[in-house]
């Protein structure tokens, strides 16, 4: 593995560089907010200083757990969902693949990253073209040699093929279909039903996860902590794992929490009632690590 991606290719491993967007570049302002949430399929209309003190909120939860955070700026053509910057890149053995994404008014988002990208001097791989598309919240790295990719409304079959030329036949690529939930204006990832937050343990939401994804997690020997039916939508399957066993979520999961802990797994918990569920991204679409040890 080279450049940016040696020891990424894992959702769990420590983070030693991080790519974020804070809530006061992807949402402007409150005029921007009114103009745009409910095109975008928000909630709710997001609280522009609200969303800015809980974004405040969440990178001093970050900064003390030694990571290198990058900060991408604000650019033309994108809108709110860039905040969730883990959707425009994933992270492959030979750098960073840009996006095409599955959702037509995040189009601008993959150039915009691959913009600060090369001023940070961090190396991209490949892009997926048209009509592919695949969003990063639909992949899932197992180990450097395993990832899971969601086939669902995001990403498609053709987004799928070129991601495998650009990964090559070192890895293995395991295709998951996803279910038609509430169809495709909402935002349902594959990291909706699971989250790694160590190589043996994952957190999921069972009865929205294909079979194939849940079946290859208990052949690996991994334990599951189930989110219940009532911390769906609060997003207890939306888990950031920092290092393993080390975790961040949206608080108001108390279960799952729970639950996570008693799997001996330290939590942190953060206040994203603006900057995560109005716009339906959690922890892990908040960030794009790029590096793991």
């Amino acid at each position: 593995m080279t450049g940016a991606a040696a020891g990424a290719l894992s959702e769990t491993g420590p983070i030693v560089e991080l790519v974020l967007k804070h809530a006061h570049e992807a949402f402007g302002d409150q005029t921007r907010i009114d103009r745009e949430w409910e095109a975008l399929g928000y909630t709710a209309r997001p609280d522009f200083e609200r969303a800015v003190d809980e974004y405040a909120a969440f990178v001093d939860l970050l900064q003390p757990m030694g990571l290198r955070l990058r900060c991408l700026p604000d650019a033309p053509g994108t809108a709110l969902d860039s905040i969730y910057v883990r959707d425009a890149s994933i992270v492959s053995p030979a750098g960073l693949v840009l996006c095409a994404m599955g959702k037509p008014a995040r189009a601008a988002e993959p150039a915009a990253q691959a913009r600060a990208f090369r001023e940070w001097g961090i190396p991209v791989a490949g892009a997926i073209e048209p009509p592919g598309c695949l969003e990063g919240g639909d992949v899932v790295w197992l180990d450097d040699r395993t990832v899971v990719v969601g086939r669902g409304y995001r990403t498609n079959d053709e987004g799928i093929r070129q991601f495998r030329a650009v990964l090559g036949d070192g890895v293995d690529c395991l295709v998951v279909h996803l279910p038609h939930w509430r169809g495709p204006g909402d935002v349902f990832h594959l990291m909706s039903v699971v989250s790694p937050v160590d190589a043996d343990l994952a957190v999921v939401y069972s009865p929205l996860m294909p079979v194939p994804l849940r079946e290859r997690l208990l052949e690996r020997g991994g334990s599951l902590v189930e989110v219940p039916d009532a911390e769906f939508a609060s997003m207890g399957a939306n888990v950031l794992a920092v290092a393993p066993r080390r975790c961040v979520m949206v608080d108001g999961n108390p279960v799952t929490r729970a639950r996570l802990e008693a799997a001996g797994a330290d939590v942190r918990v953060y206040a994203g009632r603006e900057i995560s569920l109005k716009g339906g991204g959690g922890p892990t679409c908040l960030t794009r690590p790029i590096r793991r040890t």
